[in-house]
């Protein structure tokens, strides 16, 4: 089977956390390596690029994951970080590459096995949720208009690309100095359609310590 290869970004300072989140514990253990275990554990995931707010011990990280191949310093922002890992994968070329908050620790094997077959299927796929509530545009303080919630979507990570395509994204992002909320813009910035597969609700990302309180709730459910 065509290999596969994720980026796990887990570079961030954690402002509104008010601490670096991916290293919160999570029942007993970091909200990162409940992340890292994940991948560790899928069968279609030949190799894991960590991303990092310092230099770690490479050494450590391989002895517990030996999926791990590299782990690098995280950039200014986060597409920064996504280039500083992705540029270790280089050597390795693997058809499908996947980017990962680390800080979305729940993310589950059907998930990840989605997005896999949809970006090597479509070249650029990502999880994405209906949204629930009413949508309104508001400017002032004032309701303006009622947007069309079925047009719009929640999206997650993994998000999934060929090699081929997120590079071109991100070079051309790059190359004139533009940085998107995510990958899948950079790709659509670039010309690339990209393709939703079905997300999953308790793929929640770590944000505030409420989201932390969310995740136990979530693994006892």
């Amino acid at each position: 089977m065509s290999r596969a290869s994720a980026i796990i970004v887990a570079a961030g300072a954690g402002k509104r956390f008010g601490e670096m989140k991916q290293f919160a514990y999570l029942r007993g253990k970091p909200v990162l390596e409940w992340t890292l275990e994940a991948f560790q554990a899928h069968g279609e995931v030949d190799a894991v690029v960590l991303v990092l707010p310092d230099e770690q011990d490479l050494k450590h990280y391989r002895m517990r994951y030996a999926k791990i191949v590299d782990i690098v310093r995280g950039g200014e922002r986060r597409q920064d970080s996504v280039w500083q890992g992705f540029r270790l994968l280089d050597a390795a070329a693997p058809e499908v590459v996947l980017v990962h908050d680390g800080a979305r620790p729940l993310v589950s094997p059907g998930l990840i096995s989605r997005v896999i077959a949809a970006a090597r299927a479509d070249g650029a796929a990502v999880p994405a949720l209906p949204l629930e509530d009413t949508v309104k545009e508001v400017r002032d303080g004032r309701i303006v208009g009622t947007v069309d919630r079925t047009l719009l979507a929640r999206t997650q990570t993994p998000q999934g690309f060929r090699y081929a395509v997120l590079k071109k994204a991100l070079d051309q992002a790059r190359r004139d100095k533009f940085y998107g909320t995510d990958e899948a813009m950079l790709a659509e910035r670039a010309g690339i359609p990209v393709s939703t597969v079905e997300g999953d609700p308790r793929n929640i990302k770590i944000t505030t310590p409420v989201d932390l309180k969310i995740a136990e709730g979530l693994l006892d459910a």
